[in-house]
Formats: structure tokens, C-alpha cells, sequence
């Protein structure tokens, strides 16, 4: 796959967002792409996918099956999470789901509206959609962010197993989460240009998260549900029995 002097702008008289990008991509890559909020990153995951057109330049040689995760999973759609993977399967051919559902611990989500998941539980669905046709080409965009630990472990193993088949899979990501992979590229955006760097920038320190207790009330039907969801999310949800007063 191969990006030859690829440019883009929204309008006529905008500034360019993505200006003369020249890159190649082999089966078997695995990409990192950084860069500052509002850089072009996902304007130019967007054009890896075939989402969008160049204003210039060319892409040429993308694979024929393509997955892409969103940053932000449109969620305000009349499904269930079971019953629009369902529809995404019948869309792709009968393509599996329930396995990719189990890898990516959303099992608890499967009777819950779209309208009603959060960032996280979001990303688990596009990250299942993306996933289930075997892609050629798997676009994720800041897929680790709002996941639960569990989950973010899994993210390294799946795109090792896509290029492992010969896809070529591309992340934006600045929390650094596949940096262990031994044979990971490193692409930047900055003012426009696309660059790869012979190393790295450091990923963030993580600074940890202050502990806060919040208690809520939910009706006692509700709790099952309240707390597998909690838990599936990564918080450590627990019930407690109102003293009496």
C-alpha cells in the first residue's frame, strides 16, 4: 500500500490538513501514529481507510477488506449491542462475532442499547466490528482509550495476529500501549507533514489515579445489571447494604 504525495483540506481556501504524505505499508506492518490534538491524525486514519478522498496525491493498493474502529463509535443507532453486530455480520457475509465478543469481555453488553454504553463499551463494539471480517487493513483510532485493563491487554495480541495473516494494521495512539511490539513503526503528523522518525518519543508517565468512593442508589432490580456493568468497565463495583436509620 503505498500513499504518493497525498494532501488534504476540507474547503477550497482551508489551510492544508494533511499536505504531500509519502509513505509505504507491507503486509505484516504495524504502525503507531502520534502527533498533538488536532494534527490531522484521524483525518489521516480516515484516508488509509478509503473513508475519505485526498484533495491530491494518491493511495494506492489498499487491501480489499478494510476494519476500522472509530475514536468515538456512533452509538446513537436503535440496536441493542448484540442485535447491530448481528446486522454487521448479515452486512459482511455471516462473519463471526461471538468470538470477538468473548476476547473483547463485552458479553455483559450484549442486551444493552447502543444509546446507553459508554466511551469505553463504545470502543468494544467497533472494536468487534472492525475485527470480524478478518480486515486486510485494521484502522484503529485512541482504541485504548476508556477500556477496562483486561481489555487492553488483549489490543497488542489482536493486531500481532492480523499482521500475523498478513494484514497491515495502523493505530493512533499516545498512551504508547503497543510499544512492547518488537518490529512496530512510528509515524508523526505535525504541521501538516507526515514523518517517520528513527525512534520513538517517549510515551507518557502514567500518573495515577486519585482514589474516589462514589456511592449511588439503584433500584434492587436494577443491581445485577448496575454492577456487571460497573465491573466490565474496570471499576471495582461493589454492593452495600443501606444501614438503617
Amino acid at each position: 500500500m503505498r500513499l504518493s504525495k497525498v494532501s488534504f483540506r476540507y474547503r477550497r481556501r482551508d489551510p492544508f490538513v494533511i499536505q504531500g504524505a509519502d509513505a509505504e505499508l507491507a503486509p505484516g506492518d504495524i504502525v503507531e501514529l502520534t502527533g498533538v490534538n488536532g494534527a490531522g491524525k484521524s483525518t489521516l486514519l480516515r484516508l488509509l481507510a478509503g473513508l475519505t478522498r485526498p484533495t491530491k496525491g494518491t493511495i494506492g493498493g489498499r487491501p480489499a477488506v478494510v476494519g476500522f474502529a472509530p475514536d468515538r463509535f456512533p452509538t446513537g443507532q436503535p440496536f441493542t449491542v448484540a442485535a447491530y453486530l448481528r446486522h454487521v455480520s448479515r452486512m459482511r457475509g455471516g462473519a463471526r462475532w461471538e468470538p470477538w465478543a468473548e476476547r473483547l469481555h463485552m458479553e455483559h453488553l450484549l442486551a444493552t442499547p447502543l444509546g446507553e454504553l459508554s466511551k469505553g463499551g463504545g470502543h468494544k463494539v467497533g472494536l468487534a466490528q472492525a475485527l470480524m471480517a478478518d480486515p486486510g487493513l485494521l484502522i484503529m483510532d485512541e482504541p485504548f482509550a476508556g477500556l477496562d485493563a483486561a481489555t487492553r491487554a488483549v489490543l497488542p495480541d489482536l493486531a500481532t495476529e492480523v499482521a500475523g495473516r498478513g494484514g497491515i494494521v495502523v493505530v493512533s495512539d499516545h498512551q504508547g500501549g503497543l510499544r512492547a511490539l518488537p518490529a512496530l513503526r512510528h509515524w508523526t503528523v505535525a504541521d501538516g507533514g507526515l514523518d517517520e522518525p528513527s525512534s520513538p518519543a517517549p510515551p507518557p508517565v502514567p500518573v495515577p489515579d486519585e482514589l474516589v468512593t462514589v456511592t449511588v442508589q439503584v433500584p434492587a432490580g436494577e443491581l445485577p445489571r448496575f454492577l456487571a456493568r460497573m465491573r466490565g468497565e474496570g471499576y471495582p463495583a461493589r454492593e452495600i447494604e443501606e444501614s438503617a436509620r
